[in-house]
């Protein structure tokens, strides 16, 4: 079942913001599959994705006031999206 609690948050960085194509980038959890995510698109938001590619973060090795630990895992997709798309709650 596709929900939108599934998107942790978007990504706007120096880079993500110059793409001149229509791309969001969307940060998840590692269980979230692509046609998972276009099914919340679709769903949630009314636009159906043009490709979808997935990259896969893994956590760095940190250290915490002397105590070693770890961030965590999460995947991101680029989405491009239709030229006429726009998402008004995911703009800048």
């Amino acid at each position: 079942m596709a929900d939108i609690t599934d998107i942790k948050s978007v990504l706007y960085t120096e880079k993500t913001l110059q793409s001149e194509d229509n791309l969001v980038v969307i940060k998840t959890s590692t269980r979230v599959t692509k046609n998972r995510l276009k099914v919340i698109f679709s769903e949630y938001f009314g636009i159906k994705p043009l490709k979808i590619t997935s990259l896969v973060q893994r956590g760095k090795a940190k250290t915490f006031k002397g105590i070693k630990g770890k961030r965590d895992d999460f995947k991101k997709f680029y989405v491009k999206l239709p030229e006429d798309a726009k998402i008004e709650s995911l703009a800048v």
